[in-house]
């Protein structure tokens, strides 16, 4: 599933393309990707202009002039894809937007049909609605604000990253890779941590997904940019997929465990757990 560092490269590349572009009108080949809308709303688009690209966690959002916004969330397979409109569409393009000019058009494909498409009010406070149950930007966090956000906070440290209501982005990928970077083991618990281990969290979180980003992101199957080429970012990952590798910084065996249902990478040398929990969950 794309991330924080996947979507933020896709809004930047679509930035540049659509910014300014005149909508001509869209099409709508799969009416499951539509989520609280009708397929009649659609036609409000038609003239509109493409006033920003932003992003909320997970989500990009295409901001048009009249207070109109698009939402997208691209779940495990979705892809938008920016190209020639003489490009013939395969079955898995469920929503195309056409613009002015008739030249170039952006597509909405996803092979696994789990993506999905929002058509919200931007000025009338739809987006504050629809990304009420999310928690705050990990790049836009500072050292103490992060602290005050783990107050409290007993859950795994794994599980905790995971959840979107307390930080918005991060999914299995970067979790592992965080945690690796701050030398913290995914059972440990939040309650647990010092504050030079707070420290080390927040400067992780904040280095990896930097990193992550100025790298096009993570492709492991499906993911891609607007223009179809992938990332790089997985070349440089430590624990992701790497399971009973030799760690890129001691050389012990990557461990795999699942924790909450989630397949998750570790070092046992580099991340030592010392709370008295043992790692035998092995998959």
């Amino acid at each position: 599933m794309p991330e924080l560092p996947e979507v933020e490269t896709i809004r930047r590349s679509l930035a540049r393309c659509l910014v300014g572009r005149r909508l001509a009108g869209c099409r709508l080949l799969g009416r499951h990707v539509l989520q609280g809308c009708r397929p009649a709303q659609l036609r409000q688009l038609r003239g509109l202009r493409v006033a920003d690209l932003g992003r909320r966690g997970k989500y990009l959002i295409i901001t048009l002039d009249r207070g109109v916004g698009l939402v997208f969330h691209l779940k495990m397979t979705g892809q938008l894809l920016w190209g020639s409109t003489r490009r013939p569409l395969d079955r898995h393009t469920h929503f195309v937007l056409r613009f002015a000019g008739g030249k170039e058009e952006l597509r909405f494909r996803d092979v696994r049909k789990f993506g999905r498409l929002r058509l919200v009010r931007v000025n009338e406070g739809g987006l504050e609605s629809a990304f009420s149950g999310l928690g705050p930007e990990p790049l836009q966090l500072g050292r103490e604000e992060f602290a005050r956000l783990l107050e409290g906070r007993t859950g795994r440290l794994k599980s905790l990253l995971l959840n979107q209501g307390f930080l918005a982005g991060i999914g299995n990928i970067y979790a592992d890779e965080i945690l690796f970077a701050a030398r913290l083991h995914p059972m440990a618990s939040a309650a647990s941590l010092s504050p030079a281990q707070v420290g080390r969290l927040w400067r992780s979180l904040r280095r990896v997904l930097g990193q992550a980003v100025a790298r096009g992101g993570s492709t492991i199957r499906d993911y891609r940019d607007t223009d179809g080429r992938p990332g790089f970012f997985q070349l440089e990952h430590y624990v992701y997929g790497r399971a009973s590798l030799p760690c890129r910084r001691c050389r012990q065996s990557i461990r795999r465990v699942v924790i909450g249902g989630r397949s998750t990478h570790f070092c046992p040398r580099c991340q030592p757990l010392k709370n008295g929990l043992r790692d035998t969950n092995r998959a």
